[in-house]
């Protein structure tokens, strides 16, 4: 049996070890030093924007603290995306919050601008007017950015940006996770960058960001004492973490490049089959990372479905993974409103992640190349 084919590992650069020994060296043994600051400034550089980024211990604590810092309180509506992860509509629930869910339109997969704002007009109808909008830029593909904040500002509902898988990816130019009032980062294990875990928050300003790391920070008042006026949350990135987010920002854009490599290279794998869509920007005002690279099976063309192809690549030892199941369709999330018809349900059904990681080697690309064509071409 040949080695695994992860459908995205860890892809470490090199230098995260000389960040590490300098805290080692130093002592920065806590949350809190050279590395943390140094990270955010990496990351604000990456990003070109005047917003602030705060290194926290995962893109949810990031999505719970923007919802915190956006005023949502327990019984408020929390608009968010059905198809997505569910650390996206998680912390809506930590806040005894309401999670309102739209559908996809299908061509970014991502938030339905129609739907958004048939829902906000039918809570606003019933007195709900929801308190914020979780939009999520679903495998790295940027959403109808230019739609969906015009829809928040002319409801004045808060816009927090879910920009875990889209690091790099940019819309008419513009950084994913720029767009909202918040937005959350994520660096897990099988992100574009990996800080093994860890994530971060995006805010619009200093005092915000302040307010974010007091909150991350176990909300210490300023006095000699430990005294606390607020509940806090234990969300800081450690120094150690935050050593190997900034060995991994020196290759973030040769991991962009390279992803995108493998997403060109599914596209000629199966640019000669009926029925196989590979996921892809819809024009050029798009540019995703392809964190993931993506296929949508058509089985009544092809004669097989996702499921099928799914389990011929897993007994060669490739790992590929089913989208994400939408959160209307989540036993914990099925009670709550739906705005939609089914795009994201159906995409559920017939799409496949595929091994997309960076790492990938050319006999990687060639035994996944033999396997679907000998699979495609019995």
């Amino acid at each position: 049996m040949n080695s695994k084919i992860w459908l995205s590992s860890p892809h470490m650069g090199g230098n995260e070890l000389k960040y590490i020994q300098e805290a080692f060296d130093t002592n920065w043994i806590a949350p809190l030093g050279p590395n943390v600051s140094g990270f955010e400034n990496d990351l604000n550089f990456f990003l070109n924007t005047n917003k602030e980024v705060g290194a926290l211990i995962s893109g949810t604590s990031a999505l719970h603290l923007a919802l915190i810092l956006s005023g949502v309180e327990y019984g408020d509506e929390v608009i968010c995306q059905s198809m997505t992860f569910s650390a996206s509509a998680n912390p809506i629930l930590y806040l005894g919050a309401k999670p309102v869910f739209i559908d996809s339109e299908k061509d970014t997969w991502n938030m339905c601008p129609n739907y958004l704002e048939e829902a906000i007009q039918e809570r606003i109808s019933k007195g709900t007017k929801p308190k914020a909008i979780i939009l999520v830029h679903l495998y790295g593909m940027p959403a109808k950015l230019d739609e969906i904040v015009a829809i928040a500002k002319k409801y004045e509902i808060v816009l927090i940006e879910d920009a875990a898988e889209a690091l790099g990816s940019t819309y008419k130019g513009q950084k994913c996770g720029t767009f909202g009032n918040f937005a959350a980062l994520s660096f897990n294990g099988n992100k574009i960058i990996t800080t093994s875990g860890g994530g971060a928050i995006v805010c619009d300003n200093l005092e915000t960001k302040n307010k974010a790391i007091f909150l991350a920070t176990q909300a210490r008042d300023d006095a000699p004492h430990y005294q606390h006026s607020e509940i806090g949350y234990n969300y800081r990135m450690s120094n150690i973490v935050a050593g190997i987010g900034r060995g991994q920002m020196e290759v973030l854009d040769k991991h962009i490049e390279l992803r995108r490599e493998m997403n060109k290279f599914y596209i000629d794998l199966f640019k000669n089959v009926n029925g196989v869509t590979v996921f892809q920007e819809p024009d050029l005002d798009y540019f995703s990372n392809h964190w993931l690279s993506c296929i949508v099976i058509e089985s009544e063309i092809t004669g097989f479905n996702r499921e099928d192809l799914r389990l011929e690549l897993l007994s060669y030892n490739i790992e590929s993974r089913p989208l994400w199941k939408p959160m209307h369709l989540q036993p914990i999330f099925s009670n709550y409103p739906f705005f939609g018809s089914n795009v994201s349900e159906n995409l559920f059904e017939k799409g496949l992640c595929l091994p997309s990681g960076s790492n990938l080697t050319k006999n990687d690309k060639e035994f996944i190349t033999k396997t679907v064509s000998n699979y495609l071409n019995p």
